[in-house]
């Protein structure tokens, strides 16, 4: 069967695999299937038998960028969306984004933050939002009576349709453009991207390299994917009028990033944007980073010869 959309999905260690999954299934209104690579861990809990889902299973691991490109050449849809493994979405999200997309677009809706759980005291019935495993409960000090109580809720503050990136390169919440006029409406352009989801076609994803593995595993990817976009000719767009939710898992201990992420990995692949990006070394680019810094300026973070 031919499908308008895949929904990839790179995954290891991730708790919440099986329920994005579930999600996706149930809120999907277009032709769309899922392609999930389970990259040197099986799921836990496991992922239920659907005809619209694939998984593929690696006992090492190879990446997440690697892992992407693989879900993608298992894909014969037109159009690819990678999403991470612990996201919500809305109501016919799939058929809002397909039905305004343009060939030459990478497109992601607004982000809202995914209440996924609270940790629920059973001594005292304490409940305390999600977070790392606690240690004590701060309302009666027993240390071992915690569960998970799931809630999966789509947080509607706060709502992000805008980003960008500093002159490090390094990713920043741009909310100053909404700000302006050219940040208002249902269609709104962005200059980089978060990177936990994102839309293009098939076509755009292999002629861009979208997910270039020399960068490594992990590590600016929503600003390779914008910057890519942009500069080759394309336009990156934030579509209003649906929305996903992503879990954040930055508090680190058993509630951090799912893959490794030393800073010497981020750091490698950061290096080798800037370099692609301040020498003008993308393939294909029609744009110098200058026109797209002067496009959206002025952006935090940039000084008038920082793009020079």
């Amino acid at each position: 069967m031919t499908y308008d959309l895949s929904v990839i999905i790179p995954a290891r260690n991730e708790m919440f695999l099986s329920r994005t999954i579930e999600d996706i299934l149930e809120h999907s209104t277009a032709n769309t299937e899922i392609i999930t690579v389970l990259d040197g861990q099986w799921a836990d809990p496991v992922i239920a038998q659907h005809p619209r889902v694939t998984v593929i299973y690696h006992a090492e691991s190879i990446g997440q960028r690697a892992a992407c490109n693989e879900a993608v050449k298992l894909s014969t849809a037109k159009y690819v969306m990678k999403c991470d493994a612990h996201c919500s979405f809305a109501q016919g999200f799939d058929t809002v984004l397909l039905n305004d997309i343009q060939d030459d677009w990478t497109v992601v809706s607004t982000m809202r933050n995914l209440w996924a759980f609270d940790w629920k005291c059973h001594k005292c019935g304490k409940r305390t939002y999600q977070g790392p495993t606690p240690t004590v409960c701060e309302n009666c000090g027993c240390t071992d009576q915690f569960k998970r109580r799931m809630v999966w809720k789509a947080k509607t503050n706060p709502e992000s349709n805008s980003y960008c990136f500093d002159s490090t390169p390094h990713f920043q919440y741009f909310k100053e453009y909404n700000r302006r006029p050219e940040g208002q409406g249902d269609l709104t352009e962005t200059m980089s991207l978060q990177g936990s989801c994102f839309m293009l076609t098939r076509e755009k994803w292999w002629s861009l390299n979208i997910c270039d593995e020399s960068l490594g595993s992990w590590g600016s990817q929503g600003l390779e994917v914008a910057c890519k976009t942009w500069l080759t000719g394309g336009r990156v767009m934030v579509n209003h009028k649906t929305y996903y939710a992503h879990l954040f898992r930055t508090q680190g201990g058993d509630f951090s990033f799912p893959y490794p992420n030393s800073q010497k990995q981020v750091d490698i692949a950061k290096s080798k944007i800037r370099e692609m990006l301040f020498e003008n070394k993308l393939p294909g680019q029609v744009h110098p980073l200058s026109w797209l810094v002067d496009k959206f300026a002025p952006v935090p973070g940039w000084r008038t010869n920082d793009n020079n």
